[in-house]
């Protein structure tokens, strides 16, 4: 239904209730015009500007003696006044009473923003049209909020099923080609065994013995991939075995000591955590081998009633704070991410000469999500 306004009616309900000497035009006109968060404003029959507030000028950019007077379909898109939206909508606010819409609007300096809208159709007692009332709301923020919200739990889902197709794929490259390596191994030992038992063919022996080394050089090299693609251990015996295969490993390859001080209890720890947290410390120890030029890193992972703690830092190189996007940029962002995705804070302090430190605090009911918290 169409608003229906009397301003003599409310002028003498207004006096009846309140002797103020402030008409009530006036006291109409200042309620309005002190909103700042919604644009508030008349338009005429034929869809004029016939009034600004400044929630208007604050939203749109126009001040009153820019736009008053001029059509609103300044405030829509070229491809809305083009398909004649604001006509459309004028149309349907005339014969529905109302009408509400959520779209892109612009503002005085061409940037566009995600507008939550209603339009009022107002006449007097005898049912003519006065104008239109017309509210606008600017909803980019929240738009932008969910769309981040949705971005996040999208990337948490790919990231969920990237690691079900590395676990995948490491099980593949484990019991497949595994297997099938170790076939090989075993019919070049058994064909090097004939041909030490036929001494006629002492170069035939000596290829079928490189053979074999070959063959243990590609199982070693096959086991470390499917370990660094998903590490057993993360599946069969947890977080913190993991973690401990993850440094040894890492001293072993890189020449620089790695130690891992544990304290806390991984049981409970849910699957999609224990794999964040230890892709965490993978990144990190990557970081390390690349950027740091340390000979010493050092793992902590620790918890209190409602927090899980974890801390990398080596006695590297380290680097000013402000260049640390640069430093395996797209490693850290991978880390926050992870962490972001767990609901916890990622902390990062280093100086050039006093090395570099990573720390993660994610609340314990992320990564056991059915532990009673204490309250």
């Amino acid at each position: 239904m169409p608003v229906v306004f009397n301003w003599k009616d409310a002028n003498r309900k207004s006096a009846s209730a309140n002797d103020s000497d402030v008409p009530v035009e006036d006291r109409y006109h200042l309620l309005i015009d002190a909103v700042q968060d919604y644009a508030i404003f008349m338009l005429d029959q034929d869809g004029r500007v016939a009034s600004w507030n400044g929630g208007a000028h604050k939203i749109k950019g126009y001040a009153p003696g820019e736009i008053i007077g001029r059509h609103f379909s300044v405030f829509y898109t070229p491809e809305d006044v083009a398909a004649a939206k604001p006509e459309r909508e004028l149309a349907l606010a005339i014969a529905q009473g109302r009408v509400a819409d959520q779209g892109w609007r612009v503002r005085r300096d061409g940037s566009r923003f995600w507008a939550d809208v209603t339009i009022t159709a107002v006449c007097d007692a005898a049912g003519a049209l006065l104008g239109f009332a017309k509210v606008t709301r600017d909803m980019t923020e929240r738009m932008r909020l969910a769309e981040l919200e949705h971005a996040s739990e999208l990337a948490a889902q790919i990231q969920r099923t990237r690691e079900y197709e590395q676990r995948r794929i490491a099980r593949e490259l484990h019991d497949d080609l595994g297997q099938q390596l170790t076939a090989l191994k075993m019919g070049v030992v058994a064909l090097e065994r004939r041909m030490g038992e036929n001494a006629s063919d002492p170069e035939g022996l000596t290829a079928a013995t490189e053979l074999q080394r070959q063959i243990d050089g590609m199982v070693a090299s096959l086991r470390r991939i499917a370990s660094d693609l998903r590490p057993p251990l993360l599946d069969d015996l947890g977080l913190v075995a993991a973690l401990e295969w993850l440094t040894d490993d890492f001293t072993q390859r890189f020449n620089v000591v790695a130690t891992l001080h544990n304290t806390v209890d991984d049981t409970g720890f849910t699957p999609f955590a224990s794999s964040a947290l230890f892709r965490i410390v993978q990144e990190a120890l990557t970081n390390v081998a690349r950027h740091a030029q340390a000979s010493r890193v050092v793992v902590e992972i620790s918890s209190d009633p409602n927090t899980c703690s974890l801390h990398i830092e080596d006695n590297g190189c380290g680097a000013l704070l402000e260049d640390t996007g640069r430093r395996g940029s797209f490693g850290l962002l991978g880390m926050g991410e992870r962490v972001r995705q767990l609901h916890g804070r990622l902390a990062i302090d280093t100086a050039p000469g006093h090395g570099f430190r990573i720390t993660a605090k994610i609340p314990l009911s992320a990564i056991r999500p059915d532990e009673t918290q204490p309250g």
